[in-house]
């Protein structure tokens, strides 16, 4: 018998009856259903995104297809949350009900799914859920990667996988700025509007542009630059936009003032430095109670 994730085994999770609940996004598994959590890993370059689209190619669109294919039912999948064309993914975590009369174990369902899903997205971990699992309305973090190529020769392997920046670098400022990120913040000049409302009503909110970086950590090889936040929640292109200003700062183009003040000034205005999509990757999701799990593919 596959083991069932209970809410009873994570003490910290919030309870069902809560402010998604009453709205009608948090909905249990209908009867006849049960609960799939999944991990996801993908290449991010062929798809525009995770967001299901009208074109079909959304990542979203293309695990409902194979479910589909795997068991003639049109189900609907949801994310920890949206990842942008482009982005990569290590350990993205979603959740779909199916009907109880299929009877595959977890191992089962997982191969019969990544023989429908093209190459570029597998299911590396699949478990039985309790029905009230959600898998973006518990998440409680998120850690993302960004990848940057130094070397001055791209390597083909790298291409549309890393930021190729060729250079010199002011290491020291670049450590200083990402220490600056760690703590709670107004990330309004950090992140970019996704156009469900003014700008000037998103800047008034500053509820729902204030997040904590819990870690912002930088390490370094002869052909790559590493850098990991990990927080409780991130904005739209809120990572990308961190990357691109300090890499701003790193190329002598900005002072650490300047990147101090998109922290600490909210009426400021918005940093135009975005870093490419391709050398980002969502490592890992958090949930309440459970330990942290590296993907298999994850190095």
């Amino acid at each position: 018998m596959d083991d069932v994730l209970s809410w009873k085994q994570l003490p910290n999770m919030r309870p069902v009856n809560d402010a998604e609940t009453k709205l009608g996004l948090r909905k249990a598994a209908a009867p006849g259903f049960k609960r799939l959590r999944l991990t996801l890993s993908y290449c991010g370059t062929p798809w525009r995104g995770w967001q299901g689209q009208e074109s079909g190619d959304g990542i979203q669109d293309v695990f409902q297809e194979s479910v589909l294919k795997a068991t003639g039912f049109e189900v609907k999948v949801h994310g920890s949350g949206r990842t942008d064309a482009g982005v990569h993914a290590y350990g993205q975590v979603a959740h779909v009900d199916v009907p109880d009369s299929i009877r595959m174990n977890a191992v089962a369902w997982r191969k019969a799914l990544n023989a429908c899903l093209p190459l570029s997205i597998r299911v590396t971990d699949l478990q039985f859920a309790d029905d009230h699992f959600h898998a973006r309305f518990d998440a409680v973090g998120k850690t993302y990667r960004y990848r940057i190529w130094r070397p001055q020769l791209l390597s083909p392997f790298e291409a549309d996988r890393a930021w190729h920046i060729y250079g010199p670098l002011d290491m020291q400022a670049l450590h200083n700025c990402a220490q600056k990120l760690v703590g709670t913040h107004n990330f309004v000049r950090l992140s970019a509007n996704r156009g469900d409302m003014p700008e000037e009503k998103r800047r008034a909110l500053p509820e729902k542009t204030t997040r904590t970086i819990h870690r912002a950590e930088i390490s370094e090889t002869d052909d790559v630059i590493q850098l990991e936040f990990e927080g409780d929640g991130f904005l739209y292109k809120m990572v990308r936009m961190i990357v691109g200003s300090l890499m701003q700062v790193a190329r002598g183009r900005a002072s650490t003032a300047w990147f101090s003040d998109l922290l600490s000034r909210s009426d400021g205005p918005q940093t135009h430095q975005t870093a490419p999509a391709c050398g980002l990757y969502l490592m890992h999701v958090s949930y309440p109670g459970e330990a942290r799990l590296e993907s298999k593919f994850c190095t």
